[in-house]
């Protein structure tokens, strides 16, 4: 009863309005980054944009492990309307939201129930209460961390996946469900300190179910009782950020840090760490728990179902070039992921039919909660912004490898701006490798999205 009344309350102070946090500050760890961002001005009044993107798929044939009968579209449009609002209601309080509401069409889409998904991705209040310290309560979007590819602290990112025409990485952190939430943040010279308390407000219901259009999704995002505690600092040429977060009776630590090298490379480090069992165990613990599971599921063989302590990094490097170009190599450990021993249980059981299913629901757990399936992963990232000096135009790739087998996915994606109102982008995507591994074992295997964008 008493989280119903802090629901209310909540969601009380957290009328519409918005504002989105920086790209490029979500990838520093300090004050800046933590801090809650100054007040609106009676400019900052919103963005508000329509979209449509048509995509066409291509699937594999032959499977080591069935992903089942069923086909999906080979092709897909989706109408999309986005809205990024801010209001200045005083000198020390200020509204915040952001939505996307979307019908898609495809094949075996029914509508609306299955076509038409309302996003609230954002929806809360920020009062400063004394000069540099700040109150926020609602839906916000809580984004840790300094890597590109994945980001260990990132300890609110799972379940937070909306529809959207790129796969990279860092477009997926940015635009996503936030978490009810309380936060509070101080802000002093030099650093910040911050507190989060996000309750439990729902049963978490099963991976990959049916929602109503305009479901608020709580289900998903609050699905269980969290804590997080981060102090920010500097330190000479180092950001270093130290954080404490608690999920359901389990604890981890973090820690993130970047310095430069030069005038022209960063250099950064994140970890994450604390008792958990393998991935697998998760997986097969909450299938059971939201009943899409039945609770005589045996684990997967080599799985030890004990908890341990288990690490996360990413580490890696970027480097800003004279002409917009910017580069980054960056290596990811997952420990609770698929080991290459994993991987050889994993296609070993899925290849019987009747364990086939589980196999992708454990993929599909970890895809839910925005993890790695394996241990060791290689990410590279290029951007460029206006190549060969074409104004207004954009590209980027980035490429996925699988250590453990050599298989890749990426993406290579372009933008170009026709005008101050309207914007043309493209899309393409590919899954490599052999039958038996992580990317190759796929359905999907290429994609083809446009996208054009009207901003209002």
């Amino acid at each position: 009863m008493h989280k119903t009344v802090l629901l209310i309350a909540v969601f009380g102070l957290a009328l519409p309005a918005a504002a989105q946090e920086n790209d490029d500050l979500g990838l520093i760890p300090g004050a800046v980054q933590t801090a809650a961002p100054p007040a609106a001005t009676a400019q900052d009044r919103g963005k508000y944009s329509l979209a449509n993107a048509f995509g066409w798929y291509g699937y594999r044939g032959t499977f080591a492990v069935s992903p089942g009968d069923a086909i999906p579209s080979r092709w897909n449009d989706r109408v999309s309307a986005d809205a990024l609002v801010t209001w200045k209601l005083s000198n020390s309080l200020r509204l915040t939201a952001s939505d996307v509401l979307s019908a898609s069409f495809a094949d075996g889409v029914g509508f609306p129930r299955e076509a038409v998904r309302n996003d609230l991705r954002e929806l809360y209040a920020t009062w400063e209460v004394a000069p540099e310290t700040y109150l926020e309560t609602g839906r916000i979007n809580v984004r840790n961390g300094v890597a590109f590819g994945y980001n260990p602290t990132d300890f609110f990112r799972a379940r937070t996946s909306v529809a959207q025409s790129s796969s990279d990485p860092g477009a997926l952190r940015d635009n996503r469900l936030g978490t009810v939430m309380i936060r509070g943040q101080h802000v002093f010279d030099g650093g910040s300190l911050e507190l989060i308390y996000a309750p439990k407000l729902h049963s978490p219901v099963p991976i990959g179910g049916l929602a109503y259009p305009l479901d608020p999704k709580i289900d998903q995002t609050n699905g269980s009782d969290r804590a997080l505690a981060s102090f920010s600092f500097e330190w000479e040429d180092f950001s270093p950020q130290i954080l404490a977060f608690y999920d359901s009776g389990r604890f981890k630590f973090g820690f993130n840090a970047s310095h430069p090298i030069g005038n022209a490379v960063i250099a950064y480090a994140s970890w994450a760490g604390g008792n958990a069992p393998d991935e697998v165990v998760d997986a097969i613990a909450f299938g059971k728990r939201t009943r899409t599971l039945p609770p005589t599921v045996p684990l997967v063989p080599t799985v030890s179902p004990w908890r341990s302590f288990k690490s996360d990094v990413s580490a890696g490097a970027y480097w800003n070039g004279e002409d917009k170009e910017t580069i980054s190599v960056e290596y990811n450990f997952h420990e609770a992921g698929l080991s290459q021993d994993g991987w050889k249980s994993w296609f070993a059981t899925g290849a019987n039919p009747q364990f086939s299913s589980l196999m992708w629901y454990i993929r599909g757990y970890a895809a839910d909660r925005q993890d790695p399936a394996s241990q060791h992963q290689v990410f590279l990232r290029a951007d460029w912004s206006e190549p060969f000096h074409i104004l207004h135009a954009d590209l980027n790739a980035y490429v996925m490898t699988d250590l453990t087998d050599g298989s890749c996915t990426g993406q290579v994606g372009a933008s170009y701006d026709l005008s101050d109102f309207w914007s043309l982008g493209g899309y393409l995507s590919a899954t490599t490798g052999g039958q038996r591994t992580e990317w190759g074992s796929l359905r999907s295997s290429t994609s083809a999205i446009v996208q054009l964008v009207r901003y209002l």
